[in-house]
């Protein structure tokens, strides 16, 4: 990892969150291999959708200045009270910063929280970054996690990204979290993420924006909703601490939260979608500790914003907020970034796009740019990236959501599609899938096709990171393979964080940690591995820019892999490590992959595995990879024990229009 003295230099961060379900190498998974039952094949046609709409837009509703103004002062009423003044920032529900105000007396800084043995620290713990940044990054988080179905807080977040899950001090033994590995999305450096532009014009607010600190687990983060309409995000930080809950047994008294809960008084998440309605694996998720009993302040009574003279003042942040509060946008409008596609974008009555302000669609299916690597006619082309994403819509629009209320509600995700050299070739989401699926979508797509390929082992050893080139060879020693990673074996995203874990398998507390993993005496969210490992100095470098201490920001473009094209490498947003992305084959030629975010893991894998089969049914020519070299082929010895890697875990009996239950055996 990064050494701990550099860190202790330079200011950097990043934390938590995208979709649930197991993650682990458990025996239990049902993997594409094991061929015992087969299933009806659902149509290959968009018929099943296109027929009439399955899906409601989500609200005309968005935040406006003087509901901006009115959460700040709830917030500042009860950070009075608490006698804890802090830093609270707003956003839009595509990322826009809309204020970040900052108390008189409030923290300039945060310090990441250190490892329990701070002598260990050896990613980015200890660090100590601007609180703004903190703030923007759990405002987000309650924003992207949420939708119309689910609301997710950064207490949410704390729970879902730990090495066990829940995590408790009785749960060792358990498997890690549904989103672990997520706290390392929504990077500044991401090349899908726009960046604020203070000078305005059509592209200003466009999202999803970038998140300064990635997703945070440090609660203190909620959604806001208006009319029960997700319209955004606040985030607070007061205390100083940005950490994650490592107990989830008690009930702990967070002054963020405290403050955050009041922000949100008459802006709050419907009752009956919060996360602790929401159960994963039997086990309810947490939304917050804080209460209408809890606060100190009457928020219905907070003085006016108006009046704050002297309490604090609005704070301009480098790269996200220029000082004044603003309104938010709607969300599906051709401003907010994201719209109902035309019939002509996406053959689908309720696909939605990525746009850019100015009426095109930024991801169209287009061919593959990877021609001269793997042979023109190998390249995919137009026609089958739109046969795959509309297969995919259309298992997610038959597919039972796992973490969305009411119950028997329909899966909504994005989808992403890319050819080997990691270049997007088209991308498409339902109506109210959840903004933070959009990047990590195409990370799991982007990690899929990088495993998979003959360049992988080539492509790390050549990052310049001495830390990044170990490995490879780590890798290789564990596998008892000296030539992994050259293209002989198809490396699903759940199959990369199986070999991510800081225990291999997942849960099972004896054994050591997977190759790409921290040990666990080092590990944490703030330091994991090969994943951190590849984005650390964008990190660095941009939370620099943040603060002031360095004159640039990170480029568009995380990771100092090789190119693979001029400009363009592999894991241009960084890389995933939970489930839902599968590389896509012509025959034994890798050819590039597909990844699904936004509903539970297994939902994930199921529709971008099912989407990848059925599109290839459709046009012909491209598929899955042969049994014979998927990741689930790969057995390794840990203490005495066969461990066998995981391709992919669809879930039982997962649709609402039929009761076929194993509906990924035999493809």
């Amino acid at each position: 990892m990064i050494s701990r003295k550099a860190v202790s230099m330079m200011l950097a961060a990043s934390l938590v969150l995208a979709a649930c379900g197991k993650n682990d190498g458990s025996a239990s998974s049902n993997t594409s291999s094991n061929n015992t039952t087969t299933s009806t094949a659902p149509p290959t046609t968009g018929t099943t959708n296109n027929s009439g709409s399955l899906y409601n837009v989500p609200g005309q509703e968005s935040l406006g200045v003087s509901d901006v103004q009115t959460i700040i002062a709830q917030a500042v009423a009860e950070a009075k009270a608490q006698g804890k003044p802090g830093v609270i920032a707003v956003v839009d529900r595509v990322g826009n910063v809309l204020a970040v105000y900052t108390m008189a007396g409030a923290p300039a800084n945060t310090r990441l929280r250190d490892a329990p043995v701070p002598a260990n620290d050896t990613g980015l713990e200890g660090a100590v970054v601007p609180a703004a940044a903190a703030a923007i990054s759990k405002a987000i988080t309650g924003a992207y996690l949420s939708s119309g179905g689910n609301a997710f807080s950064t207490r949410t977040a704390s729970e879902i990204v730990q090495q066990h899950f829940p995590p408790a001090t009785f749960t060792s033994g358990l498997e890690s979290g549904p989103l672990f590995g997520v706290q390392f999305s929504q990077l500044p450096c991401s090349d899908l993420s726009s960046r604020f532009v203070a000078a305005g014009g059509a592209s200003a607010f466009i999202g999803p924006k970038r998140a300064p600190l990635g997703l945070a687990a440090d609660p203190g983060g909620f959604p806001l909703y208006k009319n029960s309409v997700l319209v955004g995000g606040v985030g607070v930080m007061a205390d100083g601490d940005y950490g994650f809950d490592t107990d989830i047994t008690d009930i702990d008294y967070d002054i963020d939260e405290q403050i955050a809960w009041a922000a949100t008084n008459n802006y709050a998440a419907p009752s009956t979608i919060t996360a602790d309605k929401i159960a994963i694996d039997g086990t309810s998720l947490r939304y917050s500790d804080a209460t209408n009993s809890t606060i100190k302040s009457t928020p219905a009574q907070a003085p006016a914003f108006s009046t704050a003279a002297g309490v604090g003042s609005l704070t301009p942040v480098t790269g996200y907020f220029a000082g004044a509060v603003i309104a938010g946008q709607i969300y599906g409008s051709e401003a907010s970034g994201i719209r109902k596609a035309s019939t002509a974008e996406f053959n689908n009555v309720d696909g939605f796009i990525l746009t850019n302000g100015s009426g095109a669609n930024r991801y169209p299916a287009t061919g593959g740019s990877d021609g001269a690597d793997i042979g023109a006619a190998n390249a995919l082309t137009a026609g089958e990236v739109s046969a795959v994403l509309q297969q995919a819509f259309i298992i997610m629009g038959r597919a039972r959501a796992a973490i969305r209320q009411p119950l028997n509600s329909r899966a909504q995700v994005t989808t992403s599609v890319v050819d080997t050299r990691g270049k997007i070739l088209g991308l498409a989401r339902a109506p109210d899938a959840p903004v933070f699926g959009i990047d990590v979508s195409l990370q799991k797509a982007r990690t899929a096709a990088f495993f998979s390929n003959k360049n992988a082992a080539g492509d790390l050893n050549g990052d310049p990171d001495g830390d990044v080139k170990t490995y490879i060879p780590a890798a290789r020693t564990f596998l008892n393979n000296p030539t992994a990673f050259t293209g002989a074996t198809a490396f699903s995203s759940r199959a990369i964080g199986n070999l991510s874990q800081p225990f291999f398998p997942s849960g099972t507390d004896a054994n050591p940690n997977g190759p790409f993993s921290e040990p666990i005496a080092k590990w944490s969210p703030l330091s994991t591995g090969l994943q951190l490992s590849l984005v650390a100095s964008n990190l660095l470098q941009h939370v620099g820019y943040v603060s002031g201490t360095a004159a640039t920001d990170t480029p568009q473009r995380c990771t100092a892999l090789p190119d693979a094209a001029a400009g363009q490498n592999r894991l241009q947003n960084g890389m995933q490590i939970f489930s839902g992305g599968v590389p896509i084959y012509r025959g034994n030629i890798l050819v590039g992959a597909v990844g699904t975010s936004g509903d539970g893991i297994d939902q994930d894998d199921m529709t971008s595995f099912l989407g990848l089969y059925y599109g290839g049914q459709a046009v012909g020519g491209i598929g899955e990879a042969a049994t014979g070299v998927r990741a689930d082929q790969v057995v390794i010895q840990v203490n005495g024990n066969s461990v066998r890697l995981r391709y992919v875990n669809c879930p039982f009996a997962p649709f609402l229009d039929t009761s076929d239950q194993n509906v990924c055996d035999g493809k």
